[in-house]
């Protein structure tokens, strides 16, 4: 079933204000929420994270029904990236090198900002470019 793509954007949204903060503050503790919140999207889908829940109880409700929709795997494929990306960050900032927690959360900030800003959903990028270079023709 496919998915508003309203929701990922304002996941994205959420996501770079949360690892801005992570990145100003040098918070451990938070970039573990969102990395909780990446692996939730990436198990689940995107409507199973804790924004997507928030998108759908509270956002959506007031900007009206969908008019354009995606496949859900591509978002959640990006989840995945952005698991791993924080992931990373979460080992460089918890046991170091404090530069590897930076770049790694940087590198999630930038793909969640090119999202929320300009609808460029980097990690569902990459997953088109996976299929096509997995999936056999015959």
């Amino acid at each position: 079933m496919d998915i508003d793509v309203r929701g990922p954007r304002f996941g994205a949204a959420v996501t770079t204000a949360v690892l801005a903060v992570v990145l100003i503050t040098g918070s451990g503790w938070l970039l573990a929420w969102q990395t909780l919140a990446f692996a939730l999207g990436a198990a689940g889908g995107v409507g199973r994270s804790p924004y997507g829940w928030l998108f759908r109880k509270a956002v959506r409700p007031r900007i009206g029904p969908p008019t354009e929709f995606e496949p859900p795997e591509p978002p959640r494929f990006a989840q995945t990236v952005g698991l791993l990306f924080a992931g990373v960050g979460l080992v460089g900032y918890a046991l170091g090198p404090s530069w590897l927690g930076l770049a790694a959360t940087g590198a999630a900030l930038a793909a969640a900002f090119l999202n929320a800003a300009f609808g460029y959903c980097l990690g569902c990028e990459m997953y088109l470019v996976v299929r096509r270079v997995t999936v056999r023709t015959e």
